[in-house]
Protein backbone atom coordinates (compact mmCIF):
# COMPACT_ATOMS: atom_id res chain seq x y z
CA UNK A 1 0.00 0.00 0.00
CA UNK A 2 3.05 2.50 0.63
CA UNK A 3 4.16 1.72 -2.64
CA UNK A 4 1.18 2.44 -4.70
CA UNK A 5 0.97 5.90 -2.14
CA UNK A 6 4.28 7.10 -3.22
CA UNK A 7 3.60 5.89 -7.19
CA UNK A 8 0.57 8.14 -7.04
CA UNK A 9 2.51 11.21 -5.48
CA UNK A 10 5.13 10.70 -8.07
CA UNK A 11 2.93 10.39 -11.08
CA UNK A 12 4.39 11.43 -14.64
CA UNK A 13 2.71 15.39 -15.27
CA UNK A 14 -0.11 15.72 -18.08
CA UNK A 15 0.81 17.32 -20.90
CA UNK A 16 -1.48 19.43 -23.44
CA UNK A 17 -0.91 17.26 -26.78
CA UNK A 18 0.14 19.07 -29.76
CA UNK A 19 -0.97 17.61 -33.66
CA UNK A 20 1.96 17.91 -35.86
CA UNK A 21 -0.67 17.49 -38.54
CA UNK A 22 -4.03 18.92 -39.50
CA UNK A 23 -7.12 15.88 -39.32
CA UNK A 24 -6.85 13.64 -42.29
CA UNK A 25 -10.52 14.67 -44.66
CA UNK A 26 -12.28 11.44 -44.81
CA UNK A 27 -13.22 11.34 -48.60
CA UNK A 28 -16.50 9.17 -50.09
CA UNK A 29 -15.45 7.30 -53.17
CA UNK A 30 -17.12 8.68 -56.33
CA UNK A 31 -18.54 6.57 -59.42
CA UNK A 32 -16.36 6.37 -62.04
CA UNK A 33 -16.36 4.37 -65.75
CA UNK A 34 -13.04 4.08 -67.59
CA UNK A 35 -11.59 2.52 -70.51
CA UNK A 36 -9.53 2.56 -73.52
CA UNK A 37 -8.45 0.04 -76.68
CA UNK A 38 -5.35 -0.27 -78.49
CA UNK A 39 -4.86 -1.51 -81.72
CA UNK A 40 -1.69 -0.60 -83.43
CA UNK A 41 -0.78 -2.40 -86.65
CA UNK A 42 3.05 -1.16 -86.49
CA UNK A 43 4.00 -2.67 -83.50
CA UNK A 44 1.13 -5.24 -83.20
CA UNK A 45 0.13 -3.98 -80.08
CA UNK A 46 -3.48 -4.87 -79.37
CA UNK A 47 -4.63 -4.69 -75.90
CA UNK A 48 -8.00 -3.43 -73.74
CA UNK A 49 -8.96 -2.46 -70.26
CA UNK A 50 -12.48 -1.49 -68.93
CA UNK A 51 -13.27 -0.57 -65.35
CA UNK A 52 -16.45 0.98 -63.31
CA UNK A 53 -17.09 1.80 -60.06
CA UNK A 54 -20.47 1.81 -58.00
CA UNK A 55 -19.12 4.52 -55.27
CA UNK A 56 -19.19 2.09 -52.81
CA UNK A 57 -15.93 0.59 -52.94
CA UNK A 58 -17.50 -2.08 -55.76
CA UNK A 59 -15.22 -2.47 -58.57
CA UNK A 60 -15.95 -4.42 -61.83
CA UNK A 61 -13.42 -5.00 -64.75
CA UNK A 62 -11.75 -6.57 -67.30
CA UNK A 63 -8.61 -6.29 -69.63
CA UNK A 64 -7.27 -7.98 -72.19
CA UNK A 65 -3.67 -8.84 -74.36
CA UNK A 66 -3.16 -10.39 -77.83
CA UNK A 67 0.09 -12.55 -76.96
CA UNK A 68 2.24 -13.10 -79.44
CA UNK A 69 1.30 -16.56 -80.59
CA UNK A 70 -2.17 -15.23 -81.66
CA UNK A 71 -4.15 -16.20 -78.58
CA UNK A 72 -5.43 -13.64 -76.54
CA UNK A 73 -5.49 -13.21 -72.33
CA UNK A 74 -8.49 -12.26 -71.10
CA UNK A 75 -8.52 -11.22 -67.27
CA UNK A 76 -12.49 -10.35 -66.04
CA UNK A 77 -12.23 -9.32 -62.33
CA UNK A 78 -14.40 -8.17 -59.42
CA UNK A 79 -13.17 -6.27 -56.08
CA UNK A 80 -15.13 -5.52 -53.13
CA UNK A 81 -15.58 -5.88 -49.26
CA UNK A 82 -14.90 -9.25 -49.84
CA UNK A 83 -11.58 -9.31 -51.48
CA UNK A 84 -10.19 -8.95 -54.99
CA UNK A 85 -11.42 -12.27 -57.70
CA UNK A 86 -10.18 -12.71 -61.03
CA UNK A 87 -11.15 -14.95 -63.98
CA UNK A 88 -7.97 -15.37 -66.12
CA UNK A 89 -9.60 -16.82 -70.08
CA UNK A 90 -7.28 -17.91 -73.14
CA UNK A 91 -8.77 -17.62 -76.24
CA UNK A 92 -6.97 -19.40 -78.97
CA UNK A 93 -6.43 -17.75 -82.31
CA UNK A 94 -6.69 -14.19 -83.44
CA UNK A 95 -9.11 -12.15 -81.57
CA UNK A 96 -11.48 -9.25 -83.15
CA UNK A 97 -10.05 -10.26 -87.09
CA UNK A 98 -6.82 -9.02 -86.75
CA UNK A 99 -3.80 -10.71 -87.91
CA UNK A 100 -0.23 -9.88 -88.82
CA UNK A 101 0.30 -8.55 -92.09
CA UNK A 102 3.02 -10.68 -94.44
CA UNK A 103 6.79 -8.97 -93.83
CA UNK A 104 7.69 -6.94 -97.33
CA UNK A 105 10.63 -8.71 -97.90
CA UNK A 106 11.90 -11.62 -98.90
CA UNK A 107 13.90 -14.07 -96.52
CA UNK A 108 17.20 -14.95 -97.41
CA UNK A 109 18.07 -17.97 -99.36
CA UNK A 110 20.12 -20.71 -97.69
CA UNK A 111 24.12 -20.64 -97.77
CA UNK A 112 25.81 -22.99 -99.76
CA UNK A 113 29.18 -22.89 -99.62
CA UNK A 114 30.64 -22.87 -103.38
CA UNK A 115 32.99 -25.52 -102.65
CA UNK A 116 33.11 -28.60 -101.20
CA UNK A 117 33.92 -28.85 -97.39
CA UNK A 118 37.15 -30.06 -96.41
CA UNK A 119 37.19 -33.41 -93.46
CA UNK A 120 40.11 -33.11 -91.10
CA UNK A 121 41.35 -35.49 -87.86
CA UNK A 122 40.98 -33.99 -84.80
CA UNK A 123 44.55 -33.37 -83.50
CA UNK A 124 45.70 -35.99 -80.62
CA UNK A 125 47.29 -34.37 -77.34
CA UNK A 126 49.08 -35.59 -74.82
CA UNK A 127 49.83 -33.47 -71.78
CA UNK A 128 51.43 -34.18 -68.52
CA UNK A 129 49.70 -33.09 -65.62
CA UNK A 130 52.07 -30.02 -64.23
CA UNK A 131 54.23 -31.35 -61.46
CA UNK A 132 53.79 -28.67 -58.04
CA UNK A 133 56.37 -29.13 -54.83
CA UNK A 134 56.48 -26.08 -52.58
CA UNK A 135 56.91 -25.99 -48.92
CA UNK A 136 54.00 -25.84 -46.28
CA UNK A 137 54.29 -22.11 -44.50
CA UNK A 138 55.84 -22.78 -40.83
CA UNK A 139 53.84 -19.92 -38.76
CA UNK A 140 55.61 -18.68 -35.52
CA UNK A 141 53.39 -16.06 -33.16
CA UNK A 142 54.99 -14.16 -30.25
CA UNK A 143 52.87 -13.60 -27.07
CA UNK A 144 50.47 -11.19 -26.84
CA UNK A 145 52.20 -7.40 -25.82
CA UNK A 146 49.82 -6.96 -23.13
CA UNK A 147 50.21 -7.34 -19.55
CA UNK A 148 46.92 -8.60 -17.92
CA UNK A 149 45.94 -6.18 -14.77
CA UNK A 150 44.76 -7.89 -11.25
CA UNK A 151 41.54 -8.17 -10.34
CA UNK A 152 40.55 -5.70 -7.72
CA UNK A 153 37.43 -6.78 -5.51
CA UNK A 154 35.41 -3.22 -4.61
Amino acid sequence: MLMATALAEYAAPAYPVHHAYAPEHSYSTTPYKFEYNINDPHSYDVKSQSKHSDGHGNVKGSYSLLEAGGSTCVIEYIADHSGFNAEVKKIEGYSHGYSAPTPAYKSAPAYKPAYAAHSYAAPSHSYAAPAHSYATPVHSYSAPAYKPVAYKAY
